[in-house]
């Protein structure tokens, strides 16, 4: 009868530690749940070493009375469900061990098929220990005797059992903090369960590994499932910490829906969220009914679809929208996050009242609009304009301000939701009909940030109409310092239009005389000298609003031309050089500075479609050359760089070495 108390003992109490993880978690695996199927393959260990405890009590009962002749069947019987369950409780713990480390790989793939293949061949012995006594046997006084063949069955587990050991030692060693313990009790538990099974060998009459199955429990209960258990409390408490920044959170499995509420808010408790469910996506559409404001409720409906929600996470961590909820019948706007757990098996879903935020927020953009001035405006800009707009680079709003006298105040002239829609949709009447495709393009937001994350600013100039005549304007956009906002200016450049018109017409007076070339009739070296002055001049006084770039050029074999046809030839071939470049450069001025050299001054519309005209001319030159007609041009450009260029001539520099190169690679096309 004493060695039936021992494993009824140890049954007692292997139930009571373990009832709660029982009851919670139950048999039914999910593979697709880690978190889930660690536990219920640990149920299957404490199930099968309970169904162990119960064969070794009744064994031990029915073994004490083995004089009567009926009880041998059953006890016989039970001796091979000892060996089975044995057995059992080493498959099942090695199947837990496996899934608990989650590592995969070769060395769990043999654990498993080493287990499995002991467990086999163990029962395929139990099953011909009936005919042939391999595993054990009674003698006609019906006293148990081990026989060779359970020496070495419990031989082969005692390896085994070290096996897992020296493997859970070797993970120990690379984990630390409150892992490193665990996976220490689980090495511990494998060492027991060996060393017991040792002892019953020895003692074959006496349940000691009955008993080292109860120590091993308790290790595991106490440095595992304690735990991890405390771990679960503790992150209930951080996000019960965070429920207080939000109206509620919710956990949900990805996959099921099935879910956890966290609410502490007292305004939510109106809504009547449930603290769990087993579907996320079906109650929350169900539930949307009654508590969405009404216009907006087809727009919440379309967020809570699983294949949506997971659709929109694709990608990206997290996502977020917003509408209004009715709180005790006050629309309120609540924005609403879904991110991605870090195993990826998990959703967690953030609702939170906004309302206040976005009353505040739009009370600073309303003072923001009342107390702006010029100097805020002109930060990054050095002349007065007719109309300076101050756009949100986030939500399009604008207020626009117009110079309301010559010390540059400025009055708020009108505000708006949609800068770029409302500019849209003014320019046919506006805008001349031949400059409206370049200022669409231009006014578009995606091309404004392009061209402003590389420069300062970014400008256009075109024609306006007024009444029944047009006039010449500019638009100039810059961001502030923040990023946060676009400064558009519009300035009207009909009076400098006409000024340069004024001025073409007096290209024979003496004074322009002087800074034309004669022989093409673009501007000299002395122009280009004087243009570089001024540039410099704006450089030094800090003026690094203004964007321009330099093409240099080079006429290619006109030494050649010169020698066999006769200069006339040379000089209609600058001539032409010349007119290849007022061709292609429109709205910049040209300049011969040498025999075969020229530079262009690139500004506005040319500055912006820089590259593509430089293109052009490239394209153009090798045209030539194929067809064996026209003028051969090596070309270079530079930009000024206002953090790095101090000097007009660095710009010269660059463009001129661009321009050598481009020579080289024309000459080795002759090769």
């Amino acid at each position: 009868m004493l060695y039936a108390m021992v494993p009824a003992l140890v049954l007692f109490i292997n139930l009571i530690l373990n009832w709660e993880s029982l009851y919670h978690y139950g048999f039914r695996e999910r593979k697709q749940d880690r978190k889930n199927l660690v536990p219920v393959r640990y149920n299957y260990f404490i199930l099968s070493a309970c169904c162990y405890f119960v064969v070794d009590m009744t064994w031990g009962i029915l073994y004490e009375h083995r004089e009567i002749v009926a009880f041998f069947p059953f006890i016989y019987g039970l001796t091979v469900l000892y060996f089975m369950l044995m057995l059992l409780t080493m498959l099942t713990w090695t199947r837990y061990i496996v899934v608990y480390l989650d590592k995969g790989g070769r060395r769990s793939t043999m654990l498993l098929y080493g287990v499995w293949g002991m467990f086999t061949v163990g029962v395929l012995c139990l099953i011909l220990n009936r005919f042939t006594h391999f595993m054990f046997s009674y003698n006609e006084a019906n006293e148990y005797i081990g026989e060779v063949g359970r020496n070495i069955s419990f031989l082969i587990q005692i390896v085994f059992y070290m096996v897992l050991s020296i493997n859970m030692l070797y993970v120990t060693h690379k984990s630390m903090g409150r892992q490193r313990v665990r996976y220490q009790a689980v090495a511990a538990t494998s060492i027991v369960l060996g060393v017991f099974l040792t002892f019953q060998i020895i003692f074959a009459l006496f349940p000691c590994y009955a008993i080292g199955l109860m120590i091993g429990i308790c290790l595991v209960h106490s440095f595992v499932q304690l735990g991890a258990r405390r771990e679960k409390e503790i992150h209930d408490h951080i996000a019960s910490a965070m429920a207080e920044d939000y109206e509620a959170i919710f956990y949900i499995e990805k996959e099921t829906g099935e879910y956890l509420t966290y609410a502490t808010s007292r305004k939510y408790e109106s809504l009547n969220v449930p603290p769990s469910g087993k579907d996320f996506y079906r109650e929350a559409l169900e539930g949307l009914e009654g508590c969405v404001y009404p216009d907006d409720l087809e727009y919440a409906r379309g967020f809570y679809h699983k294949e949506t929600m997971l659709k929109n996470l694709e990608g990206r961590r997290s996502f977020s929208f917003k509408y209004r909820i009715l709180i005790d019948e006050v629309p309120r706007y609540f924005l609403f996050t879904v991110m991605r757990e870090r195993s990826g098996q998990y959703l967690v879903f953030y609702e939170k009242d906004i309302e206040d935020e976005l009353n505040a927020e739009k009370a600073r953009k309303e003072d923001q609009k009342k107390t702006i001035t010029f100097g805020q405006i002109a930060e990054s800009l050095a002349s007065n304009y007719d109309e300076i707009y101050y756009v949100d680079v986030a939500d399009d709003s604008y207020v626009g301000y117009a110079v309301s006298n010559i010390y540059g105040q400025l009055e708020i002239s009108k505000s708006g939701a949609d800068f770029f829609g409302e500019s849209l949709a003014n320019i046919d009447q506006v805008v001349h009909k031949q400059d409206r495709d370049q200022v669409r393009e231009f006014i578009e937001k995606e091309n404004m940030i392009d061209a402003l994350n590389n420069h300062k600013d970014y400008s256009i100039d075109y024609r306006i109409m007024a009444g029944s005549k047009s006039r010449f304007a500019r638009m100039i956009v810059r961001k502030t310092s923040d990023g946060a906002h676009f400064i558009i200016c519009v300035e009207d450049i009909d009076a400098e239009i006409k000024r340069e018109k004024q001025q073409h017409k007096a290209l024979k007076t003496e004074k322009e005389l002087a800074r034309r070339d004669e022989l093409t009739g673009v501007k000299n070296k002395t122009a280009y000298m004087e243009l570089e002055q001024a540039a410099q001049g704006n450089i030094d006084n800090g003026m690094d609003y203004l964007t321009f770039a330099l093409v240099v050029c080079d006429t290619n074999n006109l030494k050649q031309i010169n020698d066999t046809q006769g200069h006339a030839a040379g000089d209609e071939y600058i001539r032409a050089s010349a007119r290849l470049l007022c061709n292609i450069y429109v709205h910049s001025p040209i300049f011969r500075v040498g025999g075969d050299e020229f530079v262009v001054f690139l500004r506005g519309t040319d500055y912006t479609s820089r590259h593509e005209l430089l293109d052009m001319l490239h394209k153009q030159v090798l045209e030539n050359k194929r067809v064996g007609a026209g003028v051969i041009l090596a070309a270079g450009m530079s930009e000024y760089k206002p953090e790095s260029d101090s000097f007009v001539s660095d710009i010269f520099e660059r463009a001129d070495r661009e321009m050598y190169e481009d020579k080289q690679r024309l000459k080795s096309l002759d090769d």
